[in-house]
């Protein structure tokens, strides 16, 4: 007879390590996507399939059914919830799962997928099954404005007027195009306010305003290189200058790296921003309207668990 210690050295001397056990997988899929994206996701189910995944797939038919969907997820027995859309629809999810045991992961199928580019996901659907099926969940801090947190970065300024003005019917054919032409129609009928706002307590102001939990920004545009998703600040962009032609001049910046190097705009770490004045402009979170001024923006008390590929 074997002894238990002699089969237990043995195990360690050669046997293989015991493959972790296939993860059961809600996927919240939010359907308005072109064909490319549909191929991509359904390219994905089958690799997370081949991983030995257990995968059911739930699809959103209105908004905030993610967020719906996800709440109700969370009385069931899955390992991973999934967020199968663009930055909207992984945001709604997020707020349904932040705060509590669930692990999410992504399949990006989005217009910009910032939060996807920001830790660094595979881009092919073999890769994002990988992440899916065997990715280390790692605890991030969000960012909140208000009651509604998001992962990347809030504004208000420019930037929240650009996204307010974009004609959603536009977005679902033409894609990044209808955010460039909304863009355009901020440029040329900007409406140049100054804010009044608390960073921290100390009293300051800027034509417009981006408050970032992560370095990326519209894509793989850098507003805030120092943020990062585990660091427990903010980082407030300050863009001080009005005008027409200094949103040009920031634009141009922001497109080739160079925003934070400008001499009129400043980034400044935060736990608490306060936008007191003017009242009524209107706030973006990743990529959505989410309200208007004023607001307080800060970290989220509840961090989120987030699938990331191995660094």
């Amino acid at each position: 007879m074997v002894s238990t210690s002699s089969r237990a050295s043995a195990a360690q001397a050669g046997a293989p390590p015991r493959a972790a056990p296939a993860r059961k997988v809600l996927v919240i899929y939010n359907p308005v996507a072109g064909p490319r994206q549909r191929r991509q996701f359904g390219a994905t189910l089958r690799h997370l399939t081949m991983a030995g995944c257990t995968v059911a797939v739930r699809e959103t038919a209105a908004a905030g059914a993610a967020g719906t969907l996800a709440r109700a997820a969370l009385d069931e027995n899955h390992d991973v919830i999934v967020a199968a859309g663009g930055d909207g629809t992984i945001n709604e999810i997020i707020n349904a799962v932040a705060g509590t045991s669930a692990v999410l992961g992504l399949i990006p199928l989005g217009t910009a997928n910032v939060l996807a580019a920001e830790i660094g996901l595979p881009d092919d659907p073999r890769g994002i099954a990988e992440v899916i099926a065997h990715g280390r969940p790692r605890p991030i801090y969000l960012g909140a404005v208000g009651t509604r947190r998001f992962a990347m970065m809030a504004s208000f300024g420019y930037d929240a007027q650009a996204v307010d003005r974009v004609d959603l019917a536009l977005k679902r054919r033409l894609g990044k195009l209808a955010y460039v032409a909304s863009a355009l129609a901020t440029w040329l009928r900007p409406r140049d306010v100054r804010f009044t706002l608390e960073i921290d307590g100390r009293p300051d102001s800027a034509a417009s305003v981006v408050v970032a939990k992560g370095h990326y920004y519209g894509g793989r545009f850098q507003c805030a290189p120092e943020a990062r998703l585990d660091d427990p600040r903010l980082y407030v962009c300050l863009l001080e200058r009005p005008g027409r032609w200094n949103l040009l001049r920031y634009g141009l910046a922001l497109g080739t790296g160079q925003l934070s190097r400008l001499r009129d705009v400043r980034i400044v770490p935060a736990e608490i921003v306060r936008v007191t004045a003017p009242a009524g402009e209107p706030i973006q979170a990743d990529g959505d309207i989410v309200g208007e001024t004023p607001a307080e923006f800060r970290v989220s008390s509840e961090r989120l668990n987030l699938l990331m590929p191995d660094a």
